[in-house]
């Protein structure tokens, strides 16, 4: 049995597409132990665990989700797994039986504290990582350089919350790192460059997406994508307010698609200062912008739609657009790293028009 853990609406979303992947687009790093993943079609055998979040919009996202994943034929188990040590002590009880049938564990984001403590207490042989946006790109470079997994924009950032995790985190770092009794495999659209000795890469490429969903009809305007890079205290408010009404006087966009993480305070001022028609996706944009309509271009700051979009679309005439965070956005706290991570979160995209930052 293949066991997955996903607390967001796009880990769900990549193990779907994980779950219907052909075998062969397997590509190993390095030759590695029962690194080729099986057969396609492992939908019947695989069971998903969300680990729920507390959040309104993500909660409505990963029930809709869900939803797709039973009628795939998987099997979804929804955990309330929020809420203080009880809520984990009883997750980990309810989970136990499961966690000891496993013959491999997919997991969406290895930074989770939550997923974390869960790989710490699993011995299974197989190991699949799947997208959780652009963080797989830090995961692979942390695990490549040997370092400890730490989120991008927290770097430097050490409280005393995280100095007590600090072992189960290095206890997962260890599960995730290949060895000849444990194969890792990333199913990713994000690029590798360079992937850790032992590693199997496989491409996503939106099969199952694609295979479900439009194409879409598009419309003439423009369609821009919001971001929680404020929220995560990247970017100042006022600045990114002033960046998204320049995008969108000067490409038409009509339509704003907000990020589920943005506060309702910050859409209600984009609003009114921009006239854009403001969005609350019920399913991740990758599945909204495929089944349409949308837009013939598609407007976006650095993340991870950069990178999912041009491959979700493909064929249908969209084009995605990215555009520059400026140097002069960033918060005086935000993360040493910030800028050089967003530009390579930008270069690295394909088939996209670049942008500059508005001035």
């Amino acid at each position: 049995m293949d066991l997955a853990f996903v607390e967001s609406p796009v880990q769900l979303l990549n193990v779907l597409e994980w779950a219907h992947a052909p075998a062969l687009a397997a590509i190993p790093a390095q030759p590695g132990p029962g690194s080729a993943p099986t057969a396609a079609g492992r939908a019947g055998d695989l069971t998903v665990v969300v680990l729920s979040p507390t959040d309104p919009m993500s909660r409505g996202q990963l029930r809709r989700m869900a939803e797709l994943a039973r009628d795939e034929g998987i099997t979804v188990r929804w955990q309330e797994a929020r809420g203080g040590a009880d809520a984990v002590v009883r997750t980990v009880r309810a989970l136990g039986p499961v966690l000891r049938r496993a013959e491999r564990i997919v997991i969406g984001d290895p930074f989770s504290r939550y997923v974390q403590l869960l790989l710490a207490l699993v011995g299974t042989r197989r190991l699949t990582v799947v997208d959780d946006g652009t963080a797989t790109m830090e995961f692979v470079a942390q695990l490549t350089r040997g370092e400890r997994l730490v989120r991008w924009h927290r770097r430097g950032r050490r409280g005393p919350r995280e100095l007590l995790l600090a072992p189960v985190s290095a206890a997962a770092r260890r599960r995730l790192t290949p060895s000849r009794c444990r194969a890792v495999e990333l199913f990713t659209a994000m690029p590798v460059e360079e992937a850790p000795d032992g590693i199997t890469v496989t491409p996503n490429r939106f099969r199952w997406t694609r295979s479900r969903f439009g194409p879409p009809l598009l419309t003439r305007g423009a369609d821009l994508v919001g971001t929680s890079l404020v929220e995560t205290g990247v970017v100042d408010l006022d600045r990114y307010l002033d960046a998204v009404a320049s995008l969108a006087g000067a490409h038409g966009a009509t339509r704003y698609f907000a990020h589920r993480r943005e506060r309702a305070d910050k859409l209600h001022r984009l609003a009114a200062a921009t006239g854009l028609e403001i969005v609350r996706p019920d399913l991740p944009l990758e599945l909204i912008a495929r089944r349409g309509p949308v837009g013939r271009t598609v407007l976006s700051f650095p993340s991870t739609v950069v990178h999912t979009l041009p491959l979700a679309l493909a064929g249908t005439g969209v084009t995605v657009a990215v555009c520059d965070i400026a140097p002069e956005w960033l918060k005086d706290t935000a993360s040493p790293r910030a800028q050089g991570f967003l530009a390579g979160v930008t270069g690295t995209a394909r088939h996209v028009r670049r942008l500059s930052a508005p001035v």
